[in-house]
């Protein structure tokens, strides 16, 4: 199947130009608010709209450094000031979980709550997002899968090579947005002791890159790392799984907590 060259840009309003990877980066964090409005009745939507607002400067901010740091160190140290070049492209979804993660602890300090408790409202709320904007990755036809010679593979109008590829972006969307939402839901249906979800949620996500990984194009720039044989993505999920593993270990030696409100 030959994918259609798509052009980036949606529509434009004089000189200004939406792009349908600015239009799913909206989509997520619309569809984000809309699931912590619906899932939960510990915070207000004024909670809500600062949450969004800081979880989104954090994931662009950290999702921008993360990857000159993480795949773009050699451009970073060549011209420094390559790391405000957004308009470039470029962002790591590592750096911006590490983002993300920052702007809620100044927000747990700011409730004064624990920081996993407002975590745990959170997690659930986050694979759809992330799902769409695979989905603009697709659109963008960037970020291309191995080379196949499955039924489903596409020609990106991108691939210089003109190669029949796997849609690893749609894989992932389908497993960071579809599957692993389904399974926090299912998980987070009961009261679950702090942390408990969020460590379900570092693995889940973890695990599932980790795969897919197996289907998407390396960087040119990195190729494979570990022996030939691992992404740098696949690498930087270890860490995550690593961590989700102890805390869900963590959770079950705590599980008498009180519950927690904010204000």
């Amino acid at each position: 199947m030959i994918l259609p060259e798509i052009d980036p840009i949606a529509f434009q309003i004089g000189p200004l130009a939406i792009r349908w990877y600015s239009l799913t980066w909206i989509a997520a964090f619309l569809t984000i608010y809309y699931l912590l409005t619906k899932r939960s009745n510990k915070l207000s939507s004024e909670n809500i709209s600062d949450l969004m607002f800081y979880g989104m400067l954090g994931a662009i901010i950290g999702g921008r450094f993360g990857y000159m740091f993480f795949y773009g160190i050699e451009q970073l140290l060549k011209d420094p000031l390559s790391i405000f070049y957004i308009w470039q492209g470029g962002l790591s979804f590592h750096g911006g979980l590490v983002g993300v993660l920052v702007s809620c602890f100044l927000m747990s300090k700011r409730w004064n709550v624990k920081f996993f408790y407002l975590m745990d409202i959170v997690a659930p709320c986050v694979p759809p997002g992330l799902g769409l904007v695979r989905i603009g990755n697709f659109l963008n036809s960037e970020l291309l899968g191995r080379p196949t010679d499955a039924s489903w593979g596409i020609i990106f109008p991108s691939d210089p090579l003109g190669l029949l590829r796997h849609p690893s972006q749609l894989y992932q969307a389908f497993s960071e947005g579809i599957i692993l939402f389904v399974f926090l839901v299912w998980l987070s249906r009961k009261p679950k002791p702090t942390m408990y979800i969020s460590g379900y949620f570092l693995v889940g996500y973890g695990v599932l890159r980790f795969l897919t990984e197996f289907f998407r194009t390396p960087d040119t720039h990195i190729g494979l790392v570990a022996f030939e044989l691992f992404t740098r993505g696949q690498i930087l999920c270890v860490p995550m799984i690593v961590i989700g593993i102890y805390l869900i270990y963590y959770s079950h030696s705590n599980k008498n907590q009180k519950n927690e409100t904010i204000s």
